[in-house]
């Protein structure tokens, strides 16, 4: 039976009732000697990466793997002797049932919440890369359907598992650098600009090469024509229908010691400045994200911040952290600005945690005597399956990780209304003073492609 048939007669065809009719299936309890059987739903750039990571765990088994794209499927499966492929997601979890106990969703953004609530409600542990969904609504749904059905989750925030990470955490939760009174998040990667646009999208496509199931590969996104080097498999981020820009993209990483660190909760409000070409471009602005962007959120008092409210604020592209920043990282010993950092300012001193590395105190007299926090250095894909398996609780499920991404992409909502202060009410999930701000807080789904 072919693909189109078989999607044909099992009425997969129409994913919501699919959704609907996995609902009530329970992931199994797992012995002390039992393996995971485990399915990789995109195996390309990323993907590969992390279907790596979870081979090396002792007690994984990949039992199947998925891609839309034939030519880095097969690469993937050549690692796997015996693995069941296929193309399609929705076949690979009808057809595997039970002989699948977990997925990781190493897709474009804009798939990461249809296939992961997909799995969900299937009884699926998911393991789902950054960031967690494309729209505000759907970290809301991603949230209530991992509470809901019970399984285990893990966003794909690797870093999160790292010692430099953690021990920023364990100092903020301790009040190292006082009351917080702001923060200073920015992700000026050098070959950043490789994966963002400048021109409109192409007039005309071109044919789909038959290794490629673009209609799959769409998705939930309007239709439109394949181009090659434009979408996929790179720059599809740089694209509002597929991606979240670089702020939704490195946004996780950056912010996620902070969030943790100082048990922050949903932002009273949000602004963005933006790249003035793209602003003042409408073709640009309806259909890509900006080369560079200065957000700010405004965050409600807590325990850290001694009941002030606070500001945190994001940079890249052209925006850099002002000259405050840019004097207490000489005084940490920078050269020049970390090109990936958090900044935590407060009443007492300041902390960096640039990405990936270690966290920095200053100034660094007041500081010196102070031991770094032991802390229990993790693999992030490991503490997923150990999670899993019950033999641990993994650091960064949906249900944390959800009002973070929330929070993040309301950043997104906020570029497309740039030098606008928007107002946000998490309980009713609405902007309430630009009703046409609400517009970008959900999409809608093409037809045959809708969550249940």
């Amino acid at each position: 039976m072919n693909r189109r048939r078989f999607l044909q007669t099992s009425g997969l065809a129409a994913t919501a009732l699919f959704t609907t009719n996995l609902f009530g299936s329970r992931a199994r309890v797992f012995g002390a000697n039992d393996k995971i059987n485990h399915a990789c739903i995109g195996v390309g750039g990323m993907g590969y990466g992390d279907m790596t990571n979870f081979l090396s765990h002792g007690r994984t088994q990949i039992v199947a793997l998925c891609d839309v794209d034939r030519n880095r499927l097969n690469k993937a499966a050549e690692k796997i002797p015996g693995v069941r492929c296929y193309t399609d997601w929705r076949e690979l979890l009808i057809k595997e049932g039970d002989r699948v106990d977990s997925v990781n969703v190493t897709v474009p953004d804009h798939m990461h919440t249809l296939i992961s609530v997909t799995a969900m409600k299937a009884g699926k542990h998911v393991y789902c890369q950054k960031p967690l969904c494309h729209d505000v609504a759907e970290c809301r749904l991603m949230s209530d359907v991992a509470r809901q059905t019970g399984v285990v989750t893990q966003l794909g925030t690797q870093h999160a598992s790292g010692a430099g990470d953690l021990q920023g955490v364990q100092w903020l939760k301790a009040g190292i650098v006082g009351e917080v009174k702001k923060l200073y998040l920015c992700s000026n990667r050098t070959g950043a600009e490789a994966y963002r646009l400048l021109g409109p999208r192409p007039e005309k496509g071109e044919p789909v090469p038959d290794t490629l199931a673009w209609d799959l590969w769409i998705g939930t996104a309007p239709e439109r024509p394949y181009a090659p080097d434009i979408y996929h498999p790179t720059r599809w981020r740089a694209w509002q229908d597929f991606g979240t820009g670089w702020s939704g993209d490195i946004g996780c990483h950056i912010f996620d010691a902070a969030w943790k660190g100082l048990e922050l909760q949903a932002p009273i409000s949000v602004k963005a400045e933006v790249q003035e070409s793209w602003k003042t471009s409408p073709a640009r602005r309806g259909d890509t994200w900006p080369q560079g962007q200065h957000i700010t959120w405004v965050f409600p008092g807590n325990k850290a911040s001694g009941g002030k409210s606070f500001t945190a604020e994001w940079f890249d592209g052209a925006f850099y952290p002002p000259a405050e920043a840019q004097e207490l990282a000489k005084q940490a010993g920078f050269e020049k600005y970390p090109e990936e950092n958090l900044l935590v300012i407060g009443s007492e001193g300041a902390m960096f945690l640039p990405h990936t590395g270690g966290p920095i105190l200053v100034p660094k007299a007041k500081y010196q005597a102070v031991q770094r926090p032991k802390v229990e250095r993790r693999n992030h894909y490991h503490h997923f399956i150990d999670g899993c398996l019950g033999v641990a609780k993994n650091e960064s499920f949906f249900e944390r990780a959800g009002p973070m991404t929330e929070a993040i992409l309301l950043g997104t909502v906020a570029i497309r209304m740039p030098d606008t202060v928007l107002q946000w009410d998490a309980k009713q999930m609405r902007i309430t003073n630009c009703e046409e701000a609400n517009r970008f807080l959900k999409r809608t789904y093409r037809k045959g492609w809708e969550i249940a």
